[in-house]
């Protein structure tokens, strides 16, 4: 236990595990020796075991329980702590320094056999940075990968990956290198906007490229050939990478292979043995029954797999005799099935179902919350069952309150519902997992004010039970967990077109994409989520997913394509009589129009929009607005009117302090002021970037440290706004948005100019100019403009000229003066 909690009286599970087991060595009255001798353990762990520097697999505190005639049961949930401890509770995403990725299954407690392999793994990985795991389903491949994995973690501790490629997944199709690809860039922490989007090879490049200067492992699950595994191979650098396929990957002549076939018969006793927790011993089940449990290693082939399966069933049937399981197992029809089998016909009906429709799952890993709603039974009642199907290793707990299905075992639960269930019922129990994500998802975009409060869904019936969100933290901590489940339940509603999920998922993802700066995947979203609305025919839903995807085409840059979707969406929402989304529209295409060049159309749109809205009733919609007009009248010089229209938005109460319109009416009442009273604008501005770090959404922080930047500037004081300036840029350069890294250009490049750096001033300039011109940036082009020609003004003459020239072309164009 630390000092700390001690002082604390906070009870440490590890050391209070440790002082019942010393209990029961007390009740035995063995030594230490004499216990391991007896209970079957090594005198070496079961020290650890009773000093509290280890924590005991399961099985051996059954053991030692049994020694003395004492029930483990009580004792498990004290264990499972000390085994599972808490997690930290979530932060927010986005910060600036992550911590390492580990994304790695957990390794068995009970690992058994296999030394010669995992030498010859390690040695490979050595040699070649690279091993390729192959042998039949069921053989263990996977344990032993996950295994080496976490062996090899603390000298690999810059991440630590694991994705499962599907290769041999019944029904799913496997995952194509790209997918792959992006899913491992994501775990990275590299923003999709850095993610190449044209080639595969630009893909493979970028993940070379990224893991180049780390040390990582990355272990690629169930491969189908080479050519799905070659893109994702780290190439030179210092990381590793463990492959495992039931093919042998020929192909890859760089990788090394390991091929495993079944344990052997000594490595399969142990591991029923232990599995089991049958105590070693003449006294127990297996060793009284040597004939019998023989027959169960040849059932089980000696497969790691189906073994843990049967011994699941010997270790939570504490009355049968290994004769029973032989007769058990030998119902089946192969290794595999035999095991499955046997292991469902032991659940009850309830459980069995449960189990079958499980099968239905689209996604990796699942909560209780998805099951009930799947299964259509209370949550406690699930719960229950889960733990049930747990126990018969049907269903793998790979982290506190998170559930999978091995692949095999989800194929027998797919077969066993296609057989058993109706097709009717198949459906409907679809039909349940779809409008649970769909509910569920806009339960958390709910809980994440901000984007003003949205319609609600249409998409079925909500479950008996939803999520509850304490904070937007927890609801994107949701999110981005299930991200994978989300995106699968999405294919699976355009897969048996049910439309009405396909237009409005995307919609309640919106607000974990705004804090992801997913914008690429988001675009293709919403592209179906269009096509999905025309296909229900209804105008105002059509209009609805135009003017999200203009939105979406917005937010990445690709103005000319927001206008006219924009465009698309204007009169049919206007014809339905909906102030609402019109007021949203209307934002939206106020902010493209500032984003275009505009001056005073923004202003009136921004003026409009607030209008509809509390014609509509949503103050909070109307609070929107007002910021956008106090930053827009801020732009266009007049300040005053700009500071008193922030203060009047600050003013409107709200529970997150990072709250949108806050942040945004404080940044611009702090620019406002800057000129007048310094103090009180630094004031402002750093107490909305304090905001935006606790808030962990980057692109704020880079807005408000330029905007400090700006501040300091105008208060003479230019080594504090150069430094805000480069720290803004240093996160910018982390999120590769360029569209946002033009907003902000010019002003460091004019701070640059007055601290004397005219070189720099030159390069910051010409930057923007080369980008303005791509991104439709017609406002910034004409900032950059200017900017060159007092620059050049002195030692280039002509040049200034014309890029003063090019400059009021441009403001003219724009109906703006200088």
């Amino acid at each position: 236990m630390t000092g700390t909690a001690q002082q604390d009286g906070i009870a440490d599970p590890a050391e209070e595990l440790a002082g019942r087991l010393r209990l029961l060595q007390e009740l035995s009255g063995r030594g230490v020796r004499a216990l391991a001798r007896d209970t079957g353990l090594s005198s070496s762990s079961l020290s650890r075991y009773l000093g509290g520097q280890t924590v005991p697999p399961w099985p051996a505190v059954v053991a030692l329980c049994r020694l003395v005639a004492r029930d483990p049961r009580p004792l498990r949930p004290l264990w499972e702590r000390t085994a599972n401890p808490l997690p930290a509770p979530p932060k927010a995403s986005r910060q600036g320094r992550p911590r390492p990725r580990n994304d790695l299954p957990r390794d068995l407690p009970d690992f058994t056999g296999r030394g010669a392999q995992l030498d010859a793994v390690l040695a490979a990985l050595g040699s070649h940075g690279a091993v390729a795991l192959d042998g039949m389903a069921g053989v263990g491949k996977t344990s032993l990968a996950v295994h080496a994995a976490h062996r090899l973690a603390a000298e690999y501790p810059d991440a630590q990956l694991y994705v499962d490629l599907h290769g041999f997944t019944e029904g799913r199709d496997p995952m194509d290198p790209g997918s792959a690809l992006r899913m491992l860039l994501g775990a990275l922490d590299v923003p999709s906007e850095k993610v190449p989007q044209d080639s595969l090879e630009e893909l493979s490049a970028c993940f070379r490229s990224e893991l180049a200067g780390r040390k990582a492992v990355v272990l690629l699950d169930n491969a189908v050939d080479a050519a799905q595994v070659r893109p994702l191979l780290p190439g030179a650098g210092p990381s590793v990478v463990l492959v495992t396929s039931r093919n042998r990957l020929l192909g890859l002549d760089e990788v090394p292979p390991v091929s495993l076939d079944v344990l052997t018969a000594e490595e399969s006793a142990e591991l029923l043995a232990r599995a089991s927790g049958d105590p070693a011993g003449p006294d127990g089940r297996l060793a009284r029954e040597p004939e019998h449990a023989a027959e169960v290693l040849r059932l089980c082939g000696r497969l790691p797999l189906a073994l843990r399966l049967a011994a699941a069933r010997l270790r939570h049937r504490p009355g049968w005799t290994v004769g029973i399981l032989v007769e058990r197992l030998a119902e089946g029809a192969t290794e595999f099935d035999t095991a499955f089998a046997m292991s469902v016909r032991q659940l009850d009906r309830a459980q069995a179902r449960l189990f079958r429709l499980l099968g239905l799952l689209p996604g990796g890993t699942f909560d209780e919350y998805l099951a009930a709603a799947l299964a259509d039974l209370p949550l406690r009642t699930t719960r229950a069952i889960l733990e049930d199907l747990l126990d018969a290793h049907l269903v793998q707990q790979p982290t506190a309150g998170r559930y999978r299905l091995h692949d095999l075992v989800q194929q027998h639960a797919r077969r066993a519902g296609a057989e058993q269930d109706s097709p009717a019922e198949q459906q409907r129990a679809l039909g349940r997992l779809l409008d649970y994500y769909v509910h569920a998802a806009a339960a958390a975009d709910a809980a994440m004010p901000f984007l003003v409060p949205g319609r609600a869904p249409t998409a079925g019936p909500a479950p008996a039970e939803l999520p509850r969100f304490a904070d937007k933290n927890a609801a994107f901590a949701w999110l981005a967990g299930e991200y994978e489940n989300l995106i699968g339940a999405f294919e699976a509603a355009s897969a048996v077109g049910a439309d009405t999920h396909v237009l409005e998922l995307p919609r309640y993802l919106r607000s974990y994409f705004a804090r992801r700066c997913g914008t690429t995947h988001l675009n293709v979203l919403f592209e179906r989520s269009v096509a999905a609305a025309e296909r229900l025919g209804d105008p105002l839903q059509l209009a609805e997913a135009r003017s999200d995807l203009g939105f979406a085409r917005w937010n990445a840059g690709r103005l000319a394509e927001a206008d006219a979707e924009y465009a698309a969406a204007a009169a049919p929402m206007s014809a339905a009589g909906d102030l609402r989304p019109a007021a949203e529209l209307t934002m939206r295409r106020g902010y493209l129009s500032w984003d275009r060049g505009g001056t005073t159309e923004p202003l009136e749109l921004f003026r409009e929009a607030g209008r509809l809205y509390e014609r509509s009733d949503c103050p909070s919609g109307a609070a929107h607005a007002s910021a956008a007009q106090a930053w827009a009248l801020l732009q266009l010089g007049h300040r005053e009117e700009a500071a008193g229209l922030a203060r009047e938005v600050l003013a409107v109460p709200h529970q997150d302090p990072a709250w949108p319109p806050t942040l945004t009416a404080r940044i611009t009442l702090g620019v406002a002021t800057a000129e007048e009273h310094p103090e009180e604008a630094v004031a402002h501005l750093e107490h909305a970037l304090e905001l935006a770090r606790a808030d962990g959404h980057l692109n704020n922080q880079a807005w408000c440290l330029n905007c400090l930047g700006v501040a300091h500037r105008q208060a003479g004081r230019h080594e504090e706004a150069l430094a805000h300036h480069r720290e803004a840029f240093a996160l910018l350069d982390e999120l590769f948005e360029e569209h946002w890294k033009l907003r902000f250009l010019n002003g460091y490049a004019e701070t640059c100019r007055l601290a004397g750096l005219t070189e720099e001033a030159l390069r910051l300039h010409r930057q923007a100019l080369d980008l303005a011109p791509r991104l439709g940036r017609r406002y910034e082009e004409a900032q950059a403009h200017e900017g060159l020609a007092a620059l050049l003004a002195g030692t280039d003459p002509a040049a200034a000229e014309g890029h003063r020239t090019a400059a009021q072309a441009l403001r003219a164009d724009l109906g703006t003066s200088c």
